[in-house]
């Protein structure tokens, strides 16, 4: 190196550095002798601050310090190394003093220990900006930590960092000391801004996210309590350096490459304009070529372990782990990268690194470098930001089958999968990869993530509707406690990802369940999910499977595990269009009873074991309503009576005893809690037994001879009405065939003389007005709507005691057949139920639901469109209030 050129380093900067112009004019001494500053920086830089307090003496350092980095560096006198180790070892200086001084300020008498600063980034790697933020971890000891008396060590170290920062970051006259960024710290948007070591530990020991092992190979203790740091680095030593590479490590490497190569696009393009960190050639992939080889190596060799950049490549060469040559190019480009990104910064200190675009901006920066003009500083960088782009690319195909991590051409390629608003969907994709969730916030989980994301966007962009879709998935992720086993599930079964798509965007009542239970996706891997489920013994069998020996409660949730995969399985049947709504409202109906049948035997197992048995007697269930009918909705209650046979005055054999009045009131407590309690394994149903005798007011389960009592003295038209569906679906086949014979008298004329078609009017007019009809799709509640097909069917069948049977179809069946009411009303019955169950699920408000859904709606009906839907409703609806109209006629 020749004789440093003094005089044209303080020209160029007079002329082409506004701030370090400034800085020249109140700095005289070090513009006087140059050569004494350069010589010994630290000291020149600090001599007026001897007697200044701590917050002015460092601004003043810092101002006076820059000057003499830019005046070695323009003169040749330091190299780029001398320059940026001068420029990290006072922000190690100013961090240090400044926790002395934050701690002494607050305990004057106390010793500055447990309190550390961290180094990551460019601090860490001692290759700091000429105008850069430092990026710190600070972490404090409670154990050891000064607090003023009765101060708390946790609010302690916060007031400390606090005055850290606001030592170094507050500005006047003088100026600032340095920025200072902590979001590198674990969970920033939550996290206080010091962190107790051992939670810190912790959280890298356990949580922490690959970018943040990339982070740590330049992390050093730069301030503070050093033992408290070291000791901090040695525990997470393991979490960066692995030896055994898994295939999940791999990926998260290769995630990291690939998100760093498509970052800030604006950038990428060379020429003015150019970004000298992100773009495509630039800085930052010198880094990361050189940090990506160091974690996939760094495991088995310690050689590798170095944080300065230029370091680890020279390692990694002399190693063998990457092409010498390649190595030297790297190191050349990086060290002019760097060396122009600090005249950039020189010039206003700044924090840029983009090339102006401005023609004569441009020529500032390239004269205060010794150039001519801008052309010649594009020229002198071109061929080196082309070398490296070309290293780089090798390193980024690896990762290149994923989504783009550059928010414009991501949203590009979302907008290409079909997403109509890409926008809403980028931010959607982004949250994710922020790791905003907790069942996303392991290196696993979004290693997971970056692999299905492709196959996600592109099931989701395909979908019907692929805005509710992905919105749907997103609050799906947020309520999940892990979401690895879903990734890994669409992962490897791309054609779940479609039908789950579909879900997503039609069914917001499956798309719930799924929120809180993912797990019901995996059954619907094997095709027999789309299969019709199969009838009660065998549904029964496969809800008792293993439970010999199982308590109770693993029995009851056995059971609800069973019951939510089947109601699911037969939800997605009708998304999917690979089933009759009617014959899934069946089989929702065959799961309950099935579900009724285990749990109740269960219940009354355990029951029993405490309060024994009633000699002669046993517990009966009858179901009415659409359960009594064998057609249930996925969200329909269970309508059902508790009955008990024999002597209503016995006593039970237990070691307990009760008698069987109340025995069979707290058994039935038992097993409606049974049915309807959630558990981890989900919900199951919602149970109504207000159709019991003296409805709420009466004994919870009753005798069959006051049951039998009731219905033929004193019971309402109503509930005869509702009579006409009852049907036992618990108890032995002798209890079973008593309940039925009591029906039977009763609705063939053994009941109290009623104005049956009177009692049947004044309770649908009141009905329509306490309880008016969702929207215009409420295919129940509408005049013409299922209760007004129901009702007129009820009247008909009490007023001429005849067509009895629990499943309505076949009871219409019954009444044509006799004439007592028109052909019309069987179709009318199957429309309507078709559109109640499938709009149960993918529109449960009754309101008009989007275009897409209204596809599906038409498609589970049987008809060709969405007119054609509106259409049938309405003629649908005439036929029904025609039937009901000329019942009230009397016709």
């Amino acid at each position: 190196m020749g004789e440093p050129g003094f005089s044209d380093a303080l020209a160029r900067i007079s002329e082409h550095s506004p701030f370090l112009g400034l800085v020249l004019g109140r700095e005289g001494d070090i513009a006087a002798d140059p050569a004494a500053a350069i010589a010994d920086p630290i000291t020149v830089s600090a001599a007026p601050t001897r007697d200044m307090v701590e917050p002015r003496a460092l601004r003043i350092q810092r101002r006076r310090l820059a000057l003499i980095a830019a005046i070695g560096d323009l003169s040749g006198a330091y190299d780029f190394g001398r320059t940026t180790r001068l420029l990290s070892d006072f922000a190690d200086e100013a961090l240090d003093r400044a926790i002395r001084a934050a701690i002494r300020g607050r305990t004057p008498d106390a010793e500055p220990q447990g309190f550390a600063a961290i180094a990551l980034g460019k601090q860490g790697s001692r290759e700091l900006n000429y105008s850069s933020d430092i990026d710190p971890i600070l972490i404090f000891d409670p154990a050891t930590l000064p607090c003023k008396p009765r101060e708390a060590p946790e609010e302690a170290a916060v007031r400390i960092a606090r005055r850290v920062l606001e030592i170094l970051q507050a500005r006047d006259g003088d100026g600032y000391v340095l920025r200072v960024d902590l979001r590198l710290r674990p969970s920033p948007e939550v996290t206080p801004i010091a962190l107790p070591v051992e939670a810190a530990i912790s959280y890298y020991e356990s949580q922490a996210l690959p970018w943040e092992r990339a982070a740590f190979i330049r992390a050093r203790v730069a301030g503070g309590d050093g033992a408290l740091g070291e000791s901090f680095l040695d525990a997470i030593r393991p979490f960066v350096w692995r030896r055994a590479l898994d295939y999940g490590t791999i990926r998260e490497i290769q995630e990291i490459s690939r998100r760093i190569r498509d970052h800030y696009q604006q950038g990428q393009r060379f020429g003015p304009g150019y970004d000298l960190k992100r773009g495509r050639g630039g800085i930052r992939e010198v880094e990361f070529f050189a940090q990506i080889h160091q974690l996939i190596h760094g495991g088995r060799d310690p050689a590798l372990r170095v944080p300065a950049t230029r370091d680890a490549l020279a390692a990694l060469a002399a190693a063998g782990r990457i092409d010498a040559g390649e190595a030297a190019a790297l190191d050349k480009a990086y060290v002019l990268l760097r060396t122009i990104e600090h005249r950039l910064q020189m010039i206003d200190d700044r924090q840029t690194h983009t090339l102006p675009s401005d023609p004569a901006a441009l020529d500032h920066v390239a004269r205060l470098h010794g150039l001519e003009e801008g052309a010649a500083l594009i020229a002198l960088l071109q061929p080196h930001v082309e070398r490296v782009g070309r290293i780089y690319d090798a390193l980024a195909e690896a990762g290149g089958s994923g989504l783009p991590s550059d928010p414009d051409t991501l949203g590009a390629r979302l907008a290409e999968a079909g997403f109509p608003d890409a926008e809403i969907a980028r931010r959607v994709v982004e949250g994710w990869r922020g790791a905003t969730y907790p069942a996303l916030r392991s290196p696993a989980a979004q290693s997971a993530l970056e692999a299905v994301l492709p196959t996600l966007m592109s099931g989701f962009g395909g979908a019907p509707d692929p805005q509710h879709a992905i919105t749907r998935f997103d609050a799906m992720l947020k309520r999940l406690p892990s979401a690895v086993n879903i990734f890994r599930l669409l992962e490897a079964q791309p054609a779940l990802t479609r039908l789950l798509s579909a879900i997503l965007s039609h069914a917001p009542t499956l798309a719930e369940q799924l929120g809180r239970r993912a797990e019901l996706l995996d059954g619907l891997i094997d095709a027999s999910a789309f299969a019709p489920v199969g009838d009660v013994p065998e549904l029964m069998a496969a809800m008792a499977a293993e439970e010999r020996g199982a308590d109770y409660q693993w029995r009851l949730e056995h059971v609800r595990r069973i019951v939510n995969e089947k109601r699911f399985a037969l939800g997605a049947q009708i998304v999917a269009g690979a089933s009759d709504p009617l014959d899934v409202s069946a089989g929702y109906a065959r799961v309950a009873e099935a579900a009724i049948e285990v749990l109740t035997a269960a219940t009354v197992e355990e029951f029993a074991s405490q309060h024994g048995h009633v000699p002669g007697s046993e517990l009966v269930i009858l179901a009415l309503g659409r359960m009594g009918g064998g057609a249930l909705t996925h969200a329909s209650d269970l309508d059902l009576i508790y009955l008990f046979t024999g002597d209503y005055a016995a006593e039970s054999d237990g070691r307990r005893p009760l008698g069987a009045v109340t025995y069979y009131n707290r058994l039935a407590q038992r097993v409606t809690a049974a049915l309807s309690v959630p558990t981890a394994a989900g919900p199951l149903y919602e149970v109504d037994t207000r159709l019991r005798p003296s409805g709420t007011q009466g004994p919870l389960s009753v005798s069959l001879e006051g049951f039998a009592t009731y219905q033929e003295k004193d019971a309402w038209t109503w509930e005869h009405m509702a009579l006409t569906r009852a049907r036992p679906v618990f108890g032995s086949a002798e209890a079973r065939a008593q309940v039925q014979a009591i029906i039977i008298h009763v609705l063939h004329g053994a009941r109290p003389e009623r104005d049956i078609l009177a009692d049947a009017a004044k309770m649908r007019a009141d009905m329509a007005a306490h309880k008016p009809p969702a929207g215009p799709l409420d295919a129940k509640l509408l005049d013409g709507g299922l209760v007004d097909l129901e009702f007129a069917v009820h009247v008909q069948q009490l007023c001429h005691r005849t067509g009895f049977d629990p499943q309505l179809g076949k009871a219409i069946d019954a009444l044509v057949g006799q004439g007592i009411v028109p052909p019309a009303l069987r179709p009318a019955h199957d429309f309507l139920t078709r559109l109640l169950v499938t709009l149960r699920l993918v529109a449960p408000d009754a309101q008009p639901p989007g275009e897409r859904t209204r596809a599906l709606i038409a498609r589970a009906l049987g008809l060709p469109d969405w007119e054609a839907v509106v259409a049938t409703l309405g003629a649908t609806r005439q036929e029904v209030r025609d039937c009901w109209a000329a019942i009230q006629a009397g016709n």
